[in-house]
């Protein structure tokens, strides 16, 4: 071949750089054709461009059009995202599920540098559409793995509690809960689980926010069972349990005689009676400002300086947070430290109220029975269809701590096992609540699904969209109308459901 043509052929650059190059534009026209879908946001969080791929998924989300979600924030555009995430810790997130009111979907999250290294933005990519059908497979593997590593935690962790310990380690403090103590199947409960069975593969600090009695510190207990730590120490501490003037003893230790009437043995505090396990710092959002610098101090180095002392003292603790006050309304109020806030807010986990997953009041009113009928030596009382259905309607402002306290003065106030609406109405009314109307759990199915074969003598596709508008009708009953907890229990997105009730019949 004649000189002329091998210089007209096309060719790879020779240096670095534009190899690199080349290489980097080949993927993202490559991510771009063979993705679902796929957006760009600046440093700031807000999107400057969107693919046309991903374009469709805007009307689920509730947006009319490009415009509304081109150049707004993305936690305002996708609800549930962690791009924010990316954008502080600079780490990409290349495998990870996200679910919101288009549906579930695989994702990739990648952050994007300039030549100097410094982070001006993130790529996020859509690979999968309704990956619990797409990659049943490979999700059903995965989800037995993970089941069977946290059985094999949780029986190490046993074997080890049960060895004896010496000096220091006798009287180990232990994670009393795992996972399964966490009673709930619906989606909000699987959710949060799923996000917490994830943060305990990290050495990150975790914030749990949520209202009280909604199971922070028992998720804060499985954390740690289901970590790499779990044969470590679990210490709890309650901040807003503890007069302010303990606090910085509670946590830091005292020296010996480091005062009047100091031990002379001196006091280790809780970061060191936790080290190398985990440490719960419960009500962070009690703990007054002065005290706050401190612990930052602290959670940055890695070291503590008992009271009285001048030594500094290592510690080696996975830090987990709670509290069911507002933190960014107190930051912005300067009544929580901004820099210790983004300290702890590195996994927040979101644990719902009680109202939000009420699907799952059946098998949490089982397991509280039978938890208080072991407690005081009865039978476990049994709560009548009414009675399920008053407990349904109610707001539960304490959430599962109050629903325990209702079942536990019921139990105690009837000579009978048996617990009605008007027992647990009673109990709420001389508790200063006002009941509110009972709401069906679900659509009951006759007692003998094949009494009568008349309805069976049509043709399939009839019966199986009349199954579908019962399932649809039952479960927004269920969920008082709220049509995204809706889809969720079904599996459907919300586009999907919108698209059912709109054609019942298709």
């Amino acid at each position: 071949m004649p000189p002329a043509a091998h210089a007209a052929s096309p060719s790879l650059p020779l240096d670095a750089e534009g190899i690199h190059a080349l290489a980097a534009r080949s993927m993202f026209e490559l991510f771009s054709s063979i993705s679902q879908g796929m957006f760009l946001i600046d440093k700031s969080g807000r999107i400057v461009w969107v693919n046309d791929s991903y374009q469709r998924f805007l009307p689920a989300l509730g947006l009319q059009s490009v415009d509304d979600f081109v150049g707004h924030m993305v936690e305002d555009a996708i609800p549930g995202t962690q791009m924010r995430r990316v954008l502080e810790t600079g780490q990409p997130e290349l495998i990870d599920l996200l679910t919101n009111r288009a549906g579930t979907f695989v994702v990739s999250r990648i952050p994007l540098r300039d030549d100097a290294g410094s982070i001006i933005g993130a790529i996020g990519i859509v690979f999968f559409e309704h990956p619990q059908t797409t990659l049943r497979p490979l999700i059903s593997k995965f989800a037995q793995m993970q089941q069977d590593l946290d059985d094999a935690r949780r029986e190490l962790a046993a074997r080890r509690s049960q060895q004896p310990h010496n000096g220091a380690g006798s009287g180990q403090r232990r994670a009393k809960y795992t996972f399964a103590s966490f009673i709930g199947s619906s989606p909000a409960a699987a959710e949060v689980k799923r996000q917490a069975r994830r943060a305990a593969q990290s050495s990150s600090p975790v914030l749990l926010l949520g209202e009280t009695g909604t199971g922070k510190e028992l998720l804060a207990h499985a954390i740690h069972a289901a970590s790499s730590r779990a044969g470590g120490p679990f210490v709890s501490v309650n901040i807003a349990a503890i007069p302010e003037t303990l606090l910085e003893a509670e946590f830091f230790g005292v020296a010996p005689g480091a005062y009047t009437g100091a031990d002379r043995r001196g006091r280790d505090g809780k970061f060191k009676l936790a080290d190398g396990g985990t440490l719960l710092l419960d009500e962070i959002g009690d703990m007054p400002v002065n005290l706050q610098a401190k612990l930052l101090r602290a959670l940055q180095e890695g070291e503590i300086e008992p009271l009285g002392s001048n030594r500094l003292v290592p510690f080696d603790v996975r830090v987990l947070a709670a509290t069911s006050r507002d933190l960014p309304e107190m930051v912005r109020a300067g009544r929580f430290r901004e820099d210790l806030f983004y300290r702890l807010h590195v996994l927040p986990i979101r644990v719902p109220p009680l109202r939000e997953r009420r699907s799952d009041l059946p098998a949490l009113v089982e397991a509280l029975c039978e938890e208080l009928a072991l407690r005081n030596g009865i039978a476990p009382p049994e709560l009548l269809p009414d009675a399920l259905a008053l407990l349904a309607g109610q707001p539960w402002r304490g959430n599962i701590r109050e629903l325990r306290n209702v079942l536990e003065q019921a139990a105690m106030r009837s000579d009978s096992q048996s617990l009605d609406a008007a027992r647990l109405a009673r109990v709420l009314r001389e508790a200063g609540i006002v009941p509110a109307a009972a709401a069906p759990l679900a659509e009951h199915l006759p007692a003998d699904p094949l009494a009568g074969d008349a309805h069976l003598l049509r043709s399939l596709p009839q019966q199986v969209a009349e199954l579908e508008r019962r399932a649809i009708a039952a479960a927004l009953r269920a969920h008082g109308g709220n049509k995204l907890a809706t889809a969720r229990t079904l599996g459907i997105s919300r586009a999907k459901l919108y698209e059912r009730l709109e054609n019942p019949d298709r």
